[in-house]
């Protein structure tokens, strides 16, 4: 009996030694990082009760991660976090922001709202969080109509009043924000005072610029004819021609015409009926 209640001593005692060796090498291999506890949208101010603690493995190493919950209460996050995600203090606005949409701008970033409708806004899908480039069309310097791409993947930050990018379906809006810098801000204001906004949406991997020369008439119809209307008629010149010089012509006799005799004079009589010359 006394050997048998060693041994399970001695089992119960190796079952702790290897457990508290385990935990050992998994705090060795781990470190704690603050997660969200919920899907929190862009803008949210964070509360204890939205965080949690969690052993994140060093081998998966992650780059500025908050790791105690002091750092993390009291902030605004400037992009969208999902359940479980970490918190790093890339996407945290600053200390002192207090919510709303200037906390979501990054540095040196302006926030410029723009009117669209079904057409302009791509009838609803240009939602937060997408790129979207801006095109206007206005007149030359020969006042003939151009449309051109002005500015390239531009960050929508809200449609109307909303910035949350939880939404996937389309919302056709009047207006939009975007997130650009001061001389793109400046651009935009004069292309909607002297031509036609739209958005032109794109692909968040696409980060490549292009280069065009804008679209006119002759790119539409490029095989049409071309009909120049002069303005003033073709003058016609005049020239002065000489008078030719008269020749004289030898005099040739001719024989002169045959007298014609006068033909006589002939009375006509009417008496009664009947009627008679003399």
């Amino acid at each position: 009996m006394g050997a048998l209640l060693l041994a399970l001593a001695l089992g119960l005692a190796a079952a702790a030694y290897a457990a508290s060796w385990l935990q050992q090498q998994a705090s060795a291999n781990t470190f704690q990082v603050i997660v969200a506890e919920r899907d929190l949208t862009m803008g949210t101010r964070l509360q204890p009760d939205m965080l949690q603690t969690l052993d994140w493995p060093k081998a998966a190493a992650i780059q500025g991660p908050l790791t105690t919950l002091d750092q993390a209460v009291g902030r605004v996050i400037r992009t969208p976090l999902l359940r479980g995600e970490p918190l790093l203090h890339s996407k945290l606005a600053p200390m002192g922001e207090k919510g709303g949409l200037s906390s979501v701008l990054a540095p040196g970033q302006r926030a410029v709202t723009v009117k669209v409708n079904e057409i302009m806004g791509v009838a609803g899908f240009a939602l937060p969080g997408n790129y979207v480039d801006v095109m206007v069309n206005t007149p030359d310097g020969e006042n003939q109509p151009v449309s051109k791409i002005v500015i390239e993947r531009i960050q929508v930050l809200a449609v109307a009043q909303d910035a949350s990018t939880n939404e996937s379906k389309p919302r056709v809006v009047n207006a939009v924000t975007l997130q650009v810098s001061p001389q793109q801000a400046e651009q935009i204001d004069l292309a909607r005072s002297v031509g036609t906004l739209s958005l032109v949406l794109r692909s968040h991997s696409d980060d490549l610029p292009v280069l065009t020369t804008g679209a006119r008439k002759l790119d539409l119809l490029p095989h049409a004819p071309v009909v120049v209307a002069s303005a003033m008629p073709m003058a016609t010149s005049t020239k002065a021609v000489a008078p030719r010089p008269r020749t004289s012509r030898p005099a040739t006799a001719t024989a002169p015409a045959p007298a014609l005799s006068p033909e006589p004079i002939r009375l006509e009589v009417i008496r009664g009926l009947s009627v008679s010359q003399e």
